[in-house]
Formats: structure tokens, sequence, C-alpha cells
């Protein structure tokens, strides 16, 4: 009989797979080293059981323990897989951004989660690093595993993921593309497969408001580049340990769109169900396209599975909201169909100032366009009803027919973006689109920008 002891045993040799239309513009041979196929469904597996197993062999993790961990999910999954292997409670600090599912999927395998906020300092009592390590201080018989800075990740895969693919491409690879998030994997492919031959190209996929593609190339980390990005499982605001950038030949960077967009294409083009970071994997692979020759075989990784993001990346309201999601915006009518049906906010000459600036705060609104009994007579906005107040401390008890502006300029449902953005003035600063059956639409600047791609 051909079985496994347990679930542990079934981590690693993930399958190679050629990539096809998604890189058709890519001169050389692609493969994709697929880690999904690992039972935690990241690349993470691997290095949660190597961190474990060093540090029950020195003593750092002691029988019937508390496993303590900052992560984006996919650590703290392969963590829980050994965990309850081996008898371990385990506790998951996360940031805010990442998806619901990696959550949800963490408290479902026994993970106690800690949500922290993404926005703030490494240094931040809040942040996710300094919640792990007081949790780590505060927790009898614990084990802070500290995944940015334990070299048992890098060497995880210096013994499995290198060898891996150095004997699946039977010592053929020229490059390896990977994100870098805590540079474990790309510091440990990159050492193993170097030493095999020092010609092999190591590039790192980095996104922006992350330090590490400037740091490699001058030395300086800027503080001005950090800032908070939508991209899962990559980039960083600190210099792991494990990041060990004279493997690494250069790093390009991929946009928070990007990413999205080719993940999703990953998936409908190869029919690859992967997450967030193998999307920015392929755009950074597009972008080094000159590098690569026709005899090439270029190997990428995939580090985690797409149903992490379902309801992110795959869902389509999530991405219309970013202005992720490449539709074609050419009319009026386009700006406005995912909110057509809402009513349009509307205050009438005789109402009192204070009713609109009511009006404003309760839907959220900067514009509203004025009415009487023939129809659309006039416009207030914020910024005007600012300048009134700042006047006169009274207007607020004045109609609205004695502050309002010029009324709104009205055009078709068939009206080209390009004609309505030139009706925005210093003066104007929102369109009414004519629906018919007398009723009206408002399209703001924010729509416009929000319609740009």
């Amino acid at each position: 009989m051909d079985f496994s002891n347990n679930i542990l045993e079934t981590i690693g040799n993930t399958p190679l797979v050629k990539l096809n239309k998604i890189v058709a513009e890519i001169d050389a041979l692609v493969l994709a080293k697929v880690e999904t196929f690992n039972p935690g469904n990241s690349v993470k597996d691997r290095m949660a059981v190597k961190m474990i197993e060093d540090a029950e062999a020195d003593g750092r993790l002691k029988p019937g323990g508390t496993i303590i961990e900052g992560t984006s999910g996919n650590t703290g999954m392969g963590l829980a897989l050994v965990a309850i292997i081996k008898g371990y409670k385990l506790i998951c600090v996360i940031s805010d951004k990442q998806s619901k599912e990696k959550m949800d999927i963490l408290r479902a395998v026994g993970a106690k989660v800690v949500v922290c906020p993404t926005d703030v300092e490494p240094t931040d009592p809040r942040s996710y690093y300094s919640v792990s390590k007081r949790l780590a201080e505060e927790t009898p018989n614990s084990w802070y595993v500290n995944q940015y800075d334990n070299m048992s990740n890098s060497l995880a895969h210096y013994e499995q993921t290198g060898p891996e693919i150095w004997k699946q491409t039977d010592g053929k690879i020229t490059h390896f593309v990977v994100g870098v998030g805590t540079g474990g994997t790309i510091s440990g492919v990159g050492k193993y497969l170097k030493e095999k031959n020092p010609n092999i190209k190591i590039w790192g996929i980095d996104t922006y408001g992350s330090v590490f593609k400037k740091y490699h190339e001058t030395g300086i980390f800027d503080e001005n580049e950090i800032y908070s990005y939508i991209t899962e499982g990559i980039g960083e605001d600190i210099l792991p340990k494990n990041v060990d950038f004279s493997l690494i030949d250069g790093f390009t960077k991929v946009t928070d769109k990007d990413a999205a967009v080719y993940t999703r294409k990953i998936a409908m083009e190869e029919a690859i169900f992967v997450g967030n970071s193998a999307g920015a994997c392929i755009k950074g692979l597009l972008q080094l396209k000159e590098h690569f020759k026709p005899d090439d075989v270029v190997v990428v990784l995939f580090h985690d599975s797409g149903s992490r993001y379902v309801g992110k990346m795959f869902n389509d309201d999530w991405m219309r909201e970013r202005g992720f999601l490449e539709e074609n915006v050419t009319k009026a009518e386009d700006v406005i169909k995912d909110h057509i049906d809402k009513e349009l906010i509307v205050v009438r000459t005789e109402e009192l100032v204070s009713h609109a600036i009511e009006r404003m705060r309760k839907y959220k609104i900067s514009q509203i366009p004025v009415v009487d009994i023939n129809g659309f007579v006039g416009s207030v906005d914020e910024t005007d009803l600012f300048r009134s107040y700042v006047a006169d401390k009274n207007v607020a008890e004045k109609p609205i027919k004695e502050v309002m502006g010029k009324p709104f300029p009205i055009v078709k449902l068939g009206t080209t973006i390009e004609e309505v953005s030139k009706l925005f003035t210093k003066e104007n600063d929102a369109v009414l689109v004519d629906l018919g059956n007398g009723k009206h639409h408002i399209i703001t600047k924010y729509d416009i920008i929000g319609s740009i791609k």
C-alpha cells in the first residue's frame, strides 16, 4: 500500500506547469512552480514544518506549548497543520488588509486569530509585529516564530524547493522569478540554484509601498516609499534577515491594479486558480521580458490558492470599487450603470440651507441640485455653503435660493466621457444625466476619476 503517515508527509514535490497564453509575448519557456498543491495550499507549508522542527530540536518549542506568529495568513495555515499533528496551540496575529477568507480558514483549523491595523509603523504597539512579540512575552510556554528573521525559513527552501526546481528542469533553469515578502523563498531557492550554476538570474517581484527595490539598488532604506498597499503576500516596510540581497539580481515593482488583474487572467487563460502574489509575478515577468532569450527556461513560483481571494480579486464588485475591473467606459451611462437606480438627492428653493447641509451629511455627498415646480433651477455644493457660512453665521436659517449657484449642465445617457469632462470647471463640480421619464442621475468629478483606467 502507498500512503502517508500524516498530512505533513504530503508537503513538497509540487508540479512544474508550462504557461502558454498568458506569457505568449515572452520568447522563452516559462514554467510555474504551483505551490497550491501543498496540503495548506501554499509555499509556506514547507518553512512552517522546518521552523517548528528546528525549534523543537533546540528546545525553543516545548511539548504542549503555544506557537505565536504574525502572518499574512499562509504561514499561519502551515503552522496550523503542524500544530494539529504535533499537539501545539496556535495564535496568529494578522493585519486587517488580509482577506476574510484567510482569517476564516485559520479559525477553521483551530488557530486563535488576532487582527491588527495595517496602516501603522512596524514599531507601533498596535502593529502585528509588535502585538506578536507582546503576546509571546505574556503567554506562558510560548514560542514566537518570527518568520522574517527565523533563518529556518530560507533553509527550508534551500533544502527542498531549490533542489526540486533544479531536478524538475534537469538543471536547465536560467531564471527564477518570485514575489518577495519574508525573503525565505527567494533567498533559499536562490542560494541553492546559484551554487549549482552562478549564471542563473534571480529576480524579485516587489510592490509599490514596499522598500525592497530601492534598497537593493541604492542601499538606502527610504521611509518615504512606505505606504499602505492592497497586494497581499509580497513587499515589506522592514528588512527581514531572510532577504539576502546579495543573491538577488534585480527587482521589478508591480502596481496593485496590475497584480489584481493578472491574478484573474491566470485563472481565465491558464486554468490555474492561484492568489494575488501570482498575479504580481506574472505582470512582473512581462515587465522583464527583454531579459529572456528563446533558449531560456524561466521558473516563476505561484505562492498560494485563489480560494483565499474570492471576496477580493475574484469579486467583480470589489474590483470595480477600486477601479481595477477592466471595463470600457466611454459614455455617461457607463459611469453610472452600477448605481443608476439610486434616487437623486435634491433640495428645493424654499428649503433652508440647514436642510441641504443635513442631506450632505446623511448621504455623504458634496453637491446637490436645487429644484422648484418647474425643474432644475440651481445647485449648491459644500464649498459654496462653507463660504456663505464664513460670511454670515446665520446662513443656515436662510432659504436655499439665496445661496444657490447655477444649475448643473444636463447631458444624455449616450454623451461621451470626453464631452462630459469638458463641462467640469472651477465653477461647476457636477453634471446631471437625463435618464428619461423625468428622472436624472448625477456625475461628479470623483465619478470621472474613478472611471479612469
